[in-house]
């Protein structure tokens, strides 16, 4: 007997045996030449939802800002939602790439254009084989995925009010790694992620009389610091967190002691209880290196940006996973554990929605092969990641990225 997955698979393959592989890769340089920055997507979100109008989408922009979602019906069975992320970086790109970013000081540095590229491509595999699958498809470009806003604001704009309320969601995401790889974790693959900015308050002077300020410069230095023992002497060695100082801020001139330094720092966790200890230590350290220097006020701690942690649900990761095996080849899927990356897709589940969430590794073969390192995970550290001003994926995942979002949407629709 023919499995399901195997279906499914050979149902992807036959919507994109004729995948128009040059146009999609047009679209994706074109993308990549124009970058947009969270909530400025409407380029972007203007083109895939010509291309949704033009396959025979029900379409709508505008939807929690900038964007954009396209409705298929096809009869009774599942609601399946397909959803891309479409902003860009504040990062001036250096791939030297023909098609590099025209933007100053933006570039598409963790592969959304390439996200938007493969969900245009599904979709209009899908439309063109309406036939062969019954239920209703919802296809999801979303804004601000970087600044953690997106979902959450599609969520509140009604997205399932207006549109209605899907039983499973699929995401994908490119990441580094050989191409040619689509890894799956059946429960966490990504974690949560908390932003916090700390203003130390000193007593600002002249450079010649210290004696006379309060330097936030140097209580910050030691806040830096001794912030950097958290993880690694108060949590215990199977507890996962990483801490990092992004940013610090402070002062005008050479001799002019400031009045405030600023530190903006970020907490990666797998648990809301290693997240919630972590905020803690952080307060204390914070306050008690104020108090040790002598500062006039307490620091000001403010929590900013905060991802969940991305769960996929066992049954229907499986199912994806099985066909993309079945379309792919069964080395090409494996689990490679959870990431430390974050992701707001979760906040599209409202806590009760199914859903599976995967990688497609996009690694150009000659980079990959020329990376120092004789393991992958050596290789893995020193090819361009994703956040890099190099990180430039293989125009050869276009098409296979276009297949691993068909195949999970038919292993999950109704067959016709």
């Amino acid at each position: 007997m023919t499995s399901a997955a195997a279906r499914a698979a050979r149902a992807a393959r036959d919507l994109t045996a004729d995948l128009p592989v040059p146009e999609l890769e047009e679209l994706y340089r074109d993308l990549h030449r124009h970058p947009e920055l969270s909530l400025r997507e409407h380029r972007t979100a203007g083109k895939l939802a010509a291309r949704l109008r033009a396959a025979g989408f029900e379409t709508a922009e505008g939807v929690g800002g900038t964007g954009v979602v396209g409705v298929l019906r096809g009869g009774d069975g599942p609601a399946v939602l397909l959803r891309a992320d479409m902003d860009a970086l504040p990062v001036a790109e250096r791939t030297g790439l023909p098609y590099a970013s025209e933007a100053d000081g933006v570039m598409h540095a963790c592969g959304h254009d390439l996200h938007v590229t493969w969900l245009a491509g599904a979709a209009e595999a899908l439309a063109a084989g309406r036939d062969t699958w019954n239920g209703t498809l919802l296809v999801v470009g979303q804004p601000a995925e970087e600044s953690g806003q997106g979902a959450a604001r599609m969520v509140a704009d009604g997205l399932y009010e207006r549109f209605g309320r899907p039983d499973v969601l699929l995401g994908q995401h490119a990441t580094p790694g050989p191409a040619g790889l689509y890894p799956h974790a059946p429960g966490l693959i990504m974690s949560a992620s908390t932003d916090v900015d700390i203003v130390v308050h000193g007593r600002g002077g002249h450079g010649s009389r210290p004696e006379a300020t309060v330097d936030p410069v140097v209580t910050a230095a030691y806040l830096v610091t001794r912030l950097q023992s958290v993880v690694s002497r108060e949590l215990a060695a199977r507890e996962a967190a990483v801490l990092t100082v992004g940013r610090i801020e402070a002062g005008t001139r050479h001799n002019i002691i400031p009045s405030e330094a600023r530190i903006a720092l970020n907490l990666r966790t797998q648990s809301e209880e290693v997240r919630t200890r972590m905020l803690a230590a952080i307060r204390r350290i914070a306050l008690g290196e104020c108090m040790a220097a002598g500062c006039p006020r307490e620091p000001d701690i403010t929590l900013g940006s905060t991802f969940p942690v991305t769960v996929n649900d066992a049954g229907t990761d499986a199912a994806v996973a099985a066909v993309h095996r079945e379309v792919f080849g069964a080395d090409t899927v494996f689990d490679p554990g959870p990431a430390m990356g974050s992701e707001d897709f979760p906040q599209l589940a409202l806590g009760s929605i199914p859903y599976s969430y995967w990688f497609v590794t996009s690694t150009p073969a000659e980079v990959w092969e020329k990376a120092p390192g004789d393991g992958f995970e050596e290789k893995f550290a020193a090819v361009p990641s994703n956040h890099s001003p190099h990180f430039a994926p293989d125009l050869s995942v276009i098409a296979p990225g276009v297949r691993t979002l068909v195949s999970g949407a038919l292993a999950l629709l109704a067959p016709a």
